[in-house]
């Protein structure tokens, strides 16, 4: 797909689709006076009539052969002194998932006319081009038969020279999205540990920014991750500890470190998963596929910023050398863990990898894991769970989450949690009781974080979608980005 910014008159452009925005009111908005002069009062008659609808994200098409435009494309953008974020946003997507399903081969988008303070142009530049890539993504590549490739080829939207730059930092995410959603939806038997390893190489390969570093058990082993290995105890598939160092900055550049959760299938292991939908434990390495993809991103746009990507890589087996509830190890810190519930599996192999961080003097840290179902019964599916032991940390990443619009929401880490993780027999136990679990996770998390600034993101109930639509959502590459970008 090719995009550029129309710093032109977009009216005169001859394109197979030009898209509008309409906003609620009584008569045509008068930007498009001109355009329903030469239409005869097409336009006019057909919002009277109400088939044109300025409801927020609701689209309407009208065919006006070679006027210069083939056809119109609008889209509903409600009470314009209400049009915030959000609701922009809506329209974006809607209005692009409707071109993405059309014939035409080219479209000019003129929302920039409908910039502000709060939803800039170069934000609208932005978010068309991600919003336009998700409705065009497939995945295919395991059917026999392949999707048909779209028509849409060229995407022109409205705005000045500066907006190009938009350009180049939307392009970058959507490969990023896009390579995270491919390594969430393969399924365990492809993408398996080494699987990631083999793709973080090919990584180093394509980037001459990038080094990669890929830990087998042996070294695991002599670095003392035993919580880490008590997670595939039980696998055929071996565990790796892969590190990618993204260099875009001088070296003396202390990094900011993304650790992600790499369990390429989770049954639970001896704690067994009820079946229902186990399938979906595939995307339990989403938070280790978003690092790929936030260091593709980084790396396509050349950042002058040092990232150092850390996955946590295993599979989560019953087996007969599987490791038991009531079992006690010994993590990399010295510090020993009763694991009263093998399902409680992504906190063990993050431990490892978060102290392992420490050899690189991180500026930030910042885990990225779908680590606990509480935090879907507590935020549904629409934000991140956000917890730090830095405010100032947090504050920046939910920052981050409110411009991109891959928002996180921060609950508390309070020392009173602690006391759930309680063990007669070892340091701490990897669960409390029931209540606030994704806290009481974050917690156990903390206690190997306390030499530098850390965040953790619980990205369970955002990670993918289930039911019909089922698949990897690419998130919180965007948050990313734009949290690290804000860091330059």
């Amino acid at each position: 797909m090719k995009y550029s910014v129309l710093t032109q008159d977009a009216y005169k452009q001859k394109t197979d689709c030009l898209i509008l925005g309409i906003p609620e009111g009584k008569s045509l908005p008068k930007s498009l006076t001109d355009l329903d002069g030469s239409l005869d009062g097409l336009l006019k008659g057909l919002f009277a009539a109400g088939d044109i609808s300025s409801n927020t994200g609701e689209v309407s098409w009208v065919h006006t052969p070679d006027k210069p435009a083939k056809r119109l494309l609008f889209v509903g953008l409600g009470k314009s002194k209400e049009l915030d974020a959000a609701k922009t946003r809506k329209a974006i997507s809607a209005v692009m998932s409707a071109l993405a399903k059309s014939s035409a081969g080219n479209a000019v988008s003129t929302l920039s006319e409908y910039a502000s303070k709060s939803f800039p142009n170069d934000r609208i530049v932005e978010h068309s081009i991600l919003a336009l890539e998700n409705a065009l993504y497939k995945f295919d590549q395991l059917k026999s038969e392949k999707a048909k490739p779209g028509k849409l080829k060229q995407l022109k939207l409205t705005g000045t020279k500066a907006d190009s730059e938009a350009v180049t930092k939307a392009t970058a995410i959507a490969k990023g999205v896009a390579l995270t959603k491919d390594l969430g939806n393969l399924p365990g038997n492809i993408c398996t540990p080494e699987y990631l390893a083999t793709q973080a190489k090919d990584m180093a390969k394509s980037y001459k920014s990038v080094k990669t570093t890929v830990l087998d058990e042996k070294k695991m082993k002599e670095l003392g991750m035993g919580s880490l290995l008590s997670v595939a105890a039980g696998s055929a598939e071996p565990p790796r500890l892969i590190t990618i160092e993204y260099k875009g900055a001088d070296s003396k550049q202390k990094p900011h470190v993304l650790v992600g959760k790499g369990i390429t299938f989770d049954t639970g292991g001896i704690s067994l998963k009820p079946g229902q939908s186990m399938d979906e434990m595939k995307y339990d390495m989403c938070g280790a596929a978003s690092v790929f993809g936030t260091l593709t991103a980084l790396a396509e746009m050349n950042a002058p910023i040092n990232v150092v990507g850390v996955v946590a890589a295993a599979e989560n087996m019953p087996g007969g050398k599987a490791t038991k509830p009531g079992d006690i190890v010994t993590s990399m810190s010295g510090q020993t863990i009763e694991i009263l519930n093998t399902d409680a599996e992504g906190r063990l192999v993050l431990c490892d990898a978060l102290t392992y961080c420490e050899k690189f003097n991180p500026q930030t840290v910042v885990d990225i894991a779908t680590l606990t179902g509480a935090c879907i019964i507590a935020l549904g599916n629409e934000t991140t769970g956000l917890m730090a032991n830095d405010e100032k940390l947090a504050q920046e990443i939910l920052a981050a989450g409110q411009a991109s619009g891959d928002r996180a929401w921060q609950l508390p880490l309070w020392d009173e949690y602690q006391s759930a993780l309680d063990s007669n027999f070892a340091d701490m136990q990897n669960i409390g009781d029931r209540a606030a679990g994704t806290i009481t996770a974050a917690c156990f998390l903390s206690r190997f974080t306390k030499k530098y600034r850390w965040a953790h993101l619980d990205i369970a109930g955002v990670a993918w979608t289930s039911g019909k639509a089922k698949g990897a959502s690419g998130r919180p590459v965007p948050m990313l980005t734009e949290y690290l970008l804000n860091k330059l």
